[in-house]
């Protein structure tokens, strides 16, 4: 009998680590995810109810609140991004996490708009770097072949957060408030001396708090500091990484003031702040223009607000894995956005009709989600390490004040013009905007096989 053993090939090993950084890292990053997306969103249900208790504050005053949210969110994104590639993932995400939930709480006690302004800002400031420093984050784990992939299992929480949160949102809503069944008006009680939308900001501000401090222990720097990797995974997992740098430094290197000032990422940054005016102006205001189009009462209301995201979710997920199998992504970006902005744009005519609205809204947000996963794995087709970090960062604030533009014209031309037609329309063409900017850019239509 041999006593000879088959030796284990590196390409075994890598897949067993590829696999082990899916579940350990994944998870936890999508439900930090859920709860990021839905403290900078849950106004958009908030609002349904604040607008009875709180005098003076009326669609203009949430569309600059929903907006000066990434004022302060510019301000420390690429300082973030930089941080993340040159010292701890893991410490700087927790230390996000924990300030964002106790702003996000705070917006609870505003009284003024000046003072929902200041908290919204503050809250800006505190997430800013959270997203852009997952993704460059991502880059430390998952090879380029993985990349779109991944970035979609993170980005589905967006969709999962615009689904589950409503219906909770919903519940703590009615606390504090009147209620006709059937035919009896009904007094649900405050709670501790404070209303619905008030519980709503303390409800989901607390779980990021917590999580943060999972973070910190849970997380994982680099491979090579991953105990629950065998010696054999790390060093593969690192050698394969290591090797796709290498191969994207065949020309000069880029220095960080240089990539910032690279006109892909400018064009890019273009971009992504043209789709972000048209998604956050309608997230913002979808469940107001159901209720004024339709008079729906909440219960229906927050059901209806979760089918749109229920269809991004499912292509979401197609879309990074379609891109990572036809190892393409300009045309992943393009067709979704342009899809997006045609069912926006129809959205208007549909007026009177619940069911051609609500799918005409499903549309445009499944357009504007799908493209995220083909559309952050661009950077790092031509760019590495701290320019790679820097330019995401840059993107990412430039193109996420769109969040203060789109909310700040569909509210202020509400309340202009009595009417959310003429902002549903801005929306659309700065969507159409972004396709083309991308189209025109030319990069990712192929990648090279590994």
């Amino acid at each position: 009998m041999s006593n000879t053993t088959t030796k284990e090939t590196p390409k075994a090993a890598l897949d067993r680590a590829r696999q082990k950084a899916y579940w350990r890292m994944l998870p936890l990053l999508f439900l930090c995810y859920v709860i990021a997306y839905v403290d900078r969103s849950n106004v958009a249900i908030a609002k349904l109810t604040m607008t009875r208790t709180l005098p003076g504050f009326d669609n203009a005053v949430f569309g600059f609140g929903a907006g000066v949210f990434f004022a302060g969110y510019f301000l420390l994104e690429i300082p973030g991004t930089l941080i993340v590639e040159q010292w701890s993932a893991r410490k700087w995400i927790c230390r996000i996490m924990i300030t964002w939930g106790i702003m996000a709480a705070l917006t609870a006690v505003v009284k003024t708009p000046s003072q929902f302004y200041l908290v919204r800002f503050l809250l800006g400031l505190a997430e800013a770097g959270f997203f852009p420093g997952v993704i460059v984050y991502l880059t430390h784990w998952f090879p380029s072949r993985d990349r779109a992939r991944a970035l979609a299992c993170f980005f589905v929480a967006t969709p999962i957060a615009q689904i589950v949160s409503p219906k909770i949102s919903n519940v703590l809503l009615k606390i504090g408030t009147d209620e006709m069944i059937n035919g009896v008006s009904v007094h649900h009680p405050e709670l501790w001396g404070l209303e619905g939308w008030q519980w709503i900001y303390i409800f989901w501000g607390i779980p990021a708090v917590l999580l943060g401090v999972v973070v910190l222990f849970a997380l994982t720097d680099r491979p090579r500091h991953a105990r629950w990797l065998a010696p054999g995974e790390r060093d593969a997992l690192e050698a394969e990484l290591e090797r796709e740098k290498k191969l994207q430094h065949t020309g000069r290197r880029l220095t960080l003031l240089e990539a910032l000032r690279h006109p892909k990422v400018l064009l890019l940054a273009a971009a992504y702040f043209c789709i972000v005016t048209g998604s956050y102006g309608v997230e913002f205001f979808m469940p107001s223009i159901l209720e004024r189009w339709y008079s729906l009462k909440f219960n229906a209301l927050t059901w209806l607000v979760t089918l749109p995201p229920l269809l991004a979710l499912f292509s979401q997920l197609f879309v990074g894995w379609n891109s990572d199998r036809a190892e393409e992504r300009c045309l992943h970006v393009v067709v979704p956005i342009t899809l997006g902005a045609v069912g926006l744009a129809l959205t208007p005519l549909t007026r009177g009709h619940l069911f051609l609205t609500v799918a005409c809204f499903m549309v445009a947000v499944a357009g504007f989600k799908a493209y995220l996963p083909a559309f952050w794995s661009l950077p790092s087709l031509f760019l590495t390490e701290a320019a790679a970090a820097g330019s995401i960062g840059l993107i990412n604030s430039i193109g996420n004040l769109g969040g203060f533009l789109g909310p700040y014209v569909i509210g202020n031309a509400e309340t202009v013009t009595g009417s959310f037609v003429g902002g549903i329309y801005f929306l659309s063409v700065s969507m159409l905007v972004s396709a083309t900017l991308i189209f025109c850019l030319r990069l990712g239509r192929k990648e090279p096989r590994s």
